[in-house]
């Protein structure tokens, strides 16, 4: 069994992977950016870099060695970019490119002899989509981070792969669907015709986490319902 450290293990997707490697035996170092949401082991901004170095040696030191790492952390604007605030793109680019830049650069502190590391994406970085421009930039950031960091620590057999979800229902998407002619519209946008689940990201993390697949670095796996590459034929 493996020992993993799973960074916002509160949010949808987190919770949901934290289950599935809990079920499969491993042992999990979780933390959270706020009191009271799950049994965290931390309390972390993912986007303090020293806070993320603590949290790294706290989980060594608790699970005794590292096998992986996965940041969940993120966030959500839907805005064109001539109504998007200074504030509101730094708030974006933080959750997502920021925690994940301190997330990385431990990995390779503290991670070297080897194991797996995912971040999360988007289909919003792989598809042109309306009003995303801010997630876009930073979802895209993060798949320019992971093929760099593939290439720097191939040495040290540390690999960095990306999941890129499509729309998946959690709290932070609720208010994107919270009517039944808006979650038609998202469902209509993916060939598969439903939104995606925490369960349909987090078996995706799983598998590219597996030392089994530890030949696979430096990609990007969509797991989007077909969103970003897929134009079915129209439903009646």
């Amino acid at each position: 069994m493996a020992n993993y450290l799973i960074i916002a293990a509160s949010s949808g997707i987190g919770r949901s992977l934290v289950e599935g490697l809990q079920a499969g035996g491993h042992s999990i170092f979780q933390t959270s950016r706020e009191a009271g949401k799950i049994e965290h082991d931390a309390l972390l901004d993912a986007t303090d870099f020293d806070a993320v170095d603590y949290v790294f040696a706290a989980a060594k030191e608790k699970l005794g060695s590292l096998d992986g790492v996965v940041n969940c952390a993120g966030s959500l604007l839907l805005k064109p970019a001539h109504l998007t605030t200074s504030d509101q793109f730094r708030a974006v680019m933080d959750a997502s490119v920021t925690t994940s830049f301190a997330v990385v650069r431990a990995d390779g502190k503290h991670m070297t002899t080897g194991g797996s590391v995912v971040l999360i994406s988007s289909a919003a970085a792989l598809e042109g989509i309306a009003n995303h421009e801010a997630i876009a930039t930073a979802k895209a950031g993060i798949i320019g981070l992971a093929l760099s960091s593939a290439a720097t620590y191939a040495g040290q057999n540390l690999r960095f792969n990306v999941v890129a979800p499509g729309l998946v229902e959690t709290s932070m998407t609720k208010p994107i669907i919270a009517s039944d002619a808006a979650r038609k519209l998202s469902e209509g946008m993916h060939a598969l015709g439903r939104l995606g689940k925490p369960d349909d990201i987090a078996r995706a993390i799983i598998f590219l986490l597996d030392p089994k697949n530890s030949w696979i670095t430096g990609q990007t796996l969509a797991v989007d319902g077909g969103l970003s590459c897929v134009r079915p034929r129209l439903r009646a």
